[in-house]
């Protein structure tokens, strides 16, 4: 077993992280909605942008 296969040397997946995962998740799917506005589709991925900054993506 390498030191990556340790769980003591791998950062913690939390709640907040898979919260994070789930609302991306939901607003690429809403982004994927062929009957939004050009405003609505702009806020999503303003939103998008934002969160995968948070997350480090």
């Amino acid at each position: 077993m390498n030191n990556s296969d340790n769980p003591k040397n791998r950062s913690k997946y939390t709640c907040n992280d898979y919260r994070e995962e789930m609302i991306l998740a939901s607003l690429r799917q809403q982004l994927a909605n062929h009957d939004l506005s050009q405003e609505a589709k702009e806020s999503l991925i303003k939103e998008i942008e934002k969160i995968e900054k948070e997350m480090g993506l």
